[in-house]
């Protein structure tokens, strides 16, 4: 009997995951517990491993296309078992398959690997009603799959672009020799929320600059300390996430949301700190940021990043942030301007401090500077309570006992 691959629920919240890519076709062999595909719910990506050895007999949910928890999306049985299907699940934006042509049984044919064309289904079924040789089509899809698109752009090669600037690029570039990449999965929620927040919210950057000179002797001689008992150091990052929270206490505008032409003030703290993944990024949230010690601060912003590099990290750990601060420090960035988690108010960026002479009195010494970049959402404060907030910040660094205090 066929066994059922049904989409996780990745999280208590999830409710909806989308497959993001097949590594797997119909007909293909499997062993029990090998990678099948990759699926998405938010920002986090993993792999579905199969739970029986057997053959790929119907792949029920393409690439791209978001269902609910528990739905099925593929069937692994014998070679040329039949199945049966309750409702054949209809790809987003394609046609729908007429009533008297739904087949409540299907056997998959299983071709021969060194005769068989990558293609999807749908795209399998335009080529043949606009009679055209499959083996001709240049596929754009993961590992060279042909797509609806392909076959659309097999049928009508001297399509233009409507857009009159994509047209201007296609005459300055030769597409036909460009590599083109699919954005999906991770990259393609990126690419939505990022867009989204741009268009709902009136982002403006502010910069400033924290001497950390006194802020490192500190920090230096926590972690002498915390290495003595085989505790985890303490990094700047976290003494500027400690920072903020006591910044955000002392300016609760910052910690709000616009959210139905309302400014919602939040009186806990829910810091987002965005962790960089080798898919994108994710931001994991430390929740009530505003009862924890600067060492629990430090821990669970460890333990959330570790979780999140290993795929463990559930929906509900990245989502009700209030704020949030993003690190290119290690890249060598040193001001940038960060995109609002939107609908949160602000969103710090901490850039990679550099040591340059300053003059303290009358004296020049050698002291270390770190770059600090705030976006707030113009749309609930102006710049000068926005500005307030950043300095508020830069006084608790510059005088860092006052952050563990």
């Amino acid at each position: 009997m066929a066994v059922e691959v049904v989409m996780p629920k990745l999280g208590m919240a999830m409710k909806e995951g989308t497959v993001s890519l097949w590594s797997k076709e119909v007909g293909d062999p499997v062993e029990k517990g090998e990678a099948i595909a990759s699926i998405n719910s938010e920002k986090i990506e993993m792999d579905i491993e199969s739970p029986a050895e057997g053959t790929i007999l119907n792949i029920a949910v393409q690439e791209g296309q978001g269902v609910p928890p528990g739905t099925v999306i593929c069937y692994i049985g014998n070679p040329n078992e039949k199945i049966m299907i309750d409702e054949p699940v209809a790809k987003e934006n394609e046609q729908e398959i007429p009533e008297h042509e739904k087949l409540k049984t299907t056997e998959s044919p299983i071709l021969p690997r060194g005769e068989r064309v990558m293609i999807t289904p749908v795209a399998r079924k335009m080529a043949q009603a606009a009679n055209l040789d499959i083996e001709k089509i240049q596929g754009t899809g993961p590992s060279g799959r042909i797509t609806k698109d392909d076959v659309q752009k097999a049928m009508k090669p001297d399509l233009k672009p409507e857009n009159k600037e994509e047209s201007i690029f296609v005459q300055a570039h030769s597409l036909d020799k460009a590599q083109e990449i699919p954005v999906n999965g991770m990259r393609k929620i990126i690419a939505t929320r990022m867009q989204n927040s741009l268009q709902t919210s009136a982002q403006l950057t502010l910069t400033m600059k924290a001497d950390i000179t006194d802020l490192i002797i500190l920090q230096k001689q926590a972690t002498e300390i915390l290495q003595k008992h085989e505790s985890s150091k303490l990094t700047i990052t976290d003494f500027v996430a400690k920072a903020v929270v006591l910044s955000l206490k002392e300016h609760p505008k910052m910690n709000s949301a616009y959210v139905d032409d309302k400014i919602h003030l939040f009186e806990p703290i829910h810091l987002g700190v965005a962790v960089a993944l080798e898919k994108g990024l994710v931001v994991p949230v430390i929740r009530n940021a505003e009862a924890c010690t600067l060492r629990q601060l430090a821990d669970k912003g460890k333990e959330l990043a570790k979780r999140a590099r290993d795929s463990q990290l559930p929906s509900e750990n990245m989502q009700g942030s209030t704020f949030t601060i993003s690190n290119l420090g290690a890249f060598g960035v040193e001001h940038f301007t960060p995109i609002l988690n939107t609908p949160e108010t602000g969103i710090l960026g901490i850039g990679s401090a550099f040591d340059t002479p300053l003059y303290i009195g009358d004296e020049l010494e050698r002291r270390t500077i770190l770059p600090l970049s705030l976006t707030f959402d113009h749309r609930v404060l102006d710049g000068a309570p926005a500005s307030a907030f950043l300095q508020t910040i830069k006084r608790y660094l510059e005088e860092p006992l006052t952050v563990i205090l």
